[in-house]
Parts: structure tokens; C-alpha cells; sequence
């Protein structure tokens, strides 16, 4: 048990590390492409948006440079050709801006998790495809990715906010519609630290197996 902790506190140090060079790159990205125009497909988004009644709030980027941005990211990827950033975004309606944001936001981390665990699942069927790890060890990690979720929301705690927008409801409410964005690699590497610590609180000892797993997306 102790040992486990270990893992996930040097994890969770380094992970910090990195979301702190992370958000750095993002702010400088940001700062300087506020003097640039907007691609036209952001603009042309924009405008359907605007049309629908969607507005941002005061002292957010314009939507045109949210919506530009959001796409740059989409279009991220590292050298092993596997995206750069996990994009989830949702919608939510709430009596006050600040009650529908939050609530959208738990959503957005919510579809965030869930698409970690498909790619988790993807490499795990992969590495039995080629023979890497056994039937029977896979199924015992897939099951403990799958009971995980919770866990993985709570470990995206530094997400970033991409877009972020509202609009009024004709019932007084008012309907915030977000879009967050997590680096995938940092994904992969805490949901392994996750993975690991779960299984050896059951007693299961797979560091081998799970090192082919991860292997995968690092060729």
C-alpha cells in the first residue's frame, strides 16, 4: 500500500511538472495569436454561433479565437502520430452562469474520462493482438480501467478551458457551453499510476504487462 502511494505521489509531482509547462505553452500560444485574425472556418463557425445567441462573457477571448484555437489543438499530434490533446466538451443549463459552467464542466471531465478509457482499452486489445500480454492479464487490467473512473476524473483536475461560451434561455436560465482540453500523454501516464496502485491494493503484481501496454503508444 505504501508503496503504491509512492508511485502516485512522484506521479502526481511529475505530472504537475508538466501541466505547469503545459498551461505556460498554452498562455504563451494564446498571447500571441490575439493579434492575429481568425481562420476562416473559426469565423464562419462564429457566426452560426452568434446567430444562435451565443456570446462570451466579459474579459474572454473572442469566440472566433476560442473556436480557432480549439481546432489548432484538434489538429495536434505527437511524433508517433497519436493526438496531442484529449478534447471533451459539453453543455449545461443552471439558474446562474457560474451553477451551469461548474455543472458543464463536471460533464466535459466526465466525457474526458470516458474517452481515456476507450484508448486505454484500444491499447490493451492491441497489445493481446500482438501477443504481448495474456488473455487473463488483460482482462484484469480492462476490468480495473473500467472501475477507475472516478478516479481518473478526479486526477484531470488540471484541465484547461479551450472554449467557453452562453447563452439566455427563454425560461430565464442560461445555457454555458464548454470545451476542455487534457495532454494525452499526461492522460495515459496517470491512468497507468492509477492502474498500477489499484492492482497491487488487490494483490496483483502485472508492472510487466502494463509497461507492454503503454509501450504501445510510445512506438
Amino acid at each position: 500500500m505504501m508503496a503504491a502511494l509512492m508511485v502516485c505521489s512522484v506521479s502526481y509531482a511529475q505530472t504537475t511538472k508538466e501541466s505547469i509547462k503545459e498551461r505556460k505553452a498554452i498562455a504563451k500560444l494564446s498571447q500571441s495569436e490575439l493579434n492575429k485574425r481568425a481562420s476562416k472556418s473559426a469565423r464562419k463557425e462564429c457566426k452560426r454561433l452568434e446567430k444562435e445567441g451565443w456570446r462570451v462573457a466579459p474579459g474572454q477571448l473572442p469566440l472566433d479565437k476560442q473556436l480557432d484555437k480549439s481546432y489548432n489543438m484538434y489538429y495536434e499530434y505527437e511524433e508517433n502520430g497519436l493526438p496531442k490533446y484529449i478534447i471533451g466538451d459539453a453543455m449545461s443549463p443552471g439558474a446562474t452562469y457560474d451553477a451551469a459552467k461548474m455543472q458543464a464542466l463536471d460533464l466535459a471531465k466526465t466525457n474526458l474520462a470516458g474517452q481515456i478509457q476507450t484508448e486505454v482499452t484500444a491499447l490493451i486489445e492491441s497489445t493481446v493482438a500482438n501477443d504481448q500480454i495474456s488473455q487473463e492479464a488483460a482482462q484484469s487490467i480492462t476490468r480495473t480501467v473500467q472501475s477507475s473512473k472516478s478516479l481518473i476524473m478526479q486526477r484531470l483536475g488540471r484541465t484547461f478551458i479551450v472554449t467557453e461560451c452562453y447563452k439566455n434561455l427563454p425560461n430565464k436560465t442560461v445555457l454555458v457551453r464548454v470545451t476542455i482540453a487534457y495532454n494525452a500523454r499526461m492522460a495515459l501516464d496517470e491512468t497507468k499510476a492509477i492502474i498500477k496502485a489499484s492492482l497491487e491494493e488487490k494483490g496483483e503484481d502485472l508492472h510487466e504487462q502494463l509497461d507492454a501496454i503503454w509501450g504501445q503508444a510510445a512506438n
